[in-house]
C-alpha cells in the first residue's frame, strides 16, 4: 500500500477536508487512546490482531495492536488540537513539520479487509524489497497493492503503510492477484 497522498502543503491545513492521519502514541497506550477518541466522538481506527497467549493455568485469546505505537484518526487538520489533547497521543506523524495525510484507499481498504479476516500478521518493514508488485483483485483486501511472496508453499501479499514504516502479511489465493510489473524489474 503505497501512499498516494503525498506530503502536505500549507494550503491543505484549512481545506475543510477530513483525511486520515497516523497518531503516534506512548508505548502500549493504543487501546486507551482508542477509548478516549471514542469518548470524544473522533473517528479513528486501531487495527488489532488476535493472538493466543498461554499462562500456567490457562490459555486466552488476546488482542494486540497490529501497528504498535499508532492509531489512525480521521479529521480536518484545523481540528487537530482535539486529537493532540487526548491522553497518550504524542503527535501526528509529520513530514517537513506538517501532519502527513495517509491515503484514504489504503486505510479504508485495510479497515474493510480486517473486518472480514483475522488472517494477518505483522511483517518486518525492512524486507520490503522482496516479491513482485501486485494488486489484490478479490478477497478481503481487494483493491490494495503490495508485494507477493511465497512461504511454505502458500502465497501472501505484504501490505505496507509507507508513512509509518510498518507492514503486514496477508494470505491470498494466487488467482486473486494481478501482477503490476514484469519479472526482473
Amino acid at each position: 500500500m503505497s501512499s498516494a497522498a503525498g506530503p502536505p502543503t500549507s494550503g491543505s491545513l484549512e481545506s475543510g477536508v477530513s483525511r486520515w492521519y497516523a497518531a503516534y502514541t506512548y508505548p502500549r497506550h493504543e487501546k486507551r487512546v482508542s477509548e478516549h477518541l471514542s469518548g470524544r466522538a473522533i473517528e479513528h481506527f486501531l487495527p488489532l490482531q488476535v493472538s493466543k497467549r498461554r499462562w500456567k493455568d490457562r490459555q486466552k485469546l488476546v488482542e494486540f495492536p497490529l501497528f504498535p505505537g499508532y492509531v489512525f484518526v480521521r479529521l480536518e487538520l484545523k481540528n487537530r488540537l482535539r486529537v493532540l489533547e487526548v491522553p497518550g497521543i504524542v503527535n501526528l506523524v509529520s513530514f517537513n513539520g506538517l501532519p502527513a495525510p495517509l491515503s484514504d484507499i489504503e486505510i479504508d481498504g485495510l479497515r474493510a479487509g480486517l473486518a472480514r479476516t483475522t488472517q494477518v500478521q505483522p511483517y518486518p518493514y525492512t524486507n520490503m524489497a522482496a516479491g513482485r508488485l501486485v494488486r489484490i483483485n478479490d478477497g478481503p483486501f481487494s483493491g490494495l497493492q503490495g508485494r507477493l511472496v511465497r512461504r511454505k508453499g502458500t502465497f501472501h501479499v505484504i501490505l505496507s503503510i509507507e508513512m509509518i514504516h510498518r507492514a503486514l502479511l496477508v494470505d491470498v489465493d494466487i488467482s486473486s492477484v494481478e501482477f503490476l510489473m514484469p519479472p526482473g524489474r
